[in-house]
């Protein structure tokens, strides 16, 4: 892995900023505590489509971590394909050097 951010992952978990998981990520979205939003390689379509869409929403940034649910499970001790960050801080020094994933509100609006 070149882009390891287990550590901050890690990090942000300790700190009490990270959330984890497809309900509580949205949950941070709506109500605003989300500075992040970070998928793995591996999320189905299906979840990336709904992520993208509580991003939008919310006006949240979502990048894509170079690491599946296997690797986070492993490096943070839960498995999940989505988490969000609530410090702006870590959130910034995840994203360094991520892929943004667009999650602009003009492409799900109807």
């Amino acid at each position: 892995m070149n882009n390891d951010k287990t550590g901050i992952i890690t990090m942000s978990r300790r700190a009490g900023k990270l959330v984890m998981g497809m309900d509580m990520v949205k949950g941070a979205c709506a109500d605003g505590s989300a500075k992040g939003v970070f998928v793995t390689t591996d999320i189905s379509a299906k979840s990336l489509k709904e992520v993208r869409f509580s991003c939008a929403k919310a006006g949240v940034r979502l990048w894509r971590l170079e690491m599946t649910m296997d690797d986070m499970d492993y490096g943070v001790g839960r498995r999940a394909g989505v988490i969000a960050m609530t410090n702006a801080g870590f959130a910034k020094s995840c994203a360094k050097g991520l892929e943004e994933i667009p999650a602009e509100k003009e492409n799900f609006d109807s």
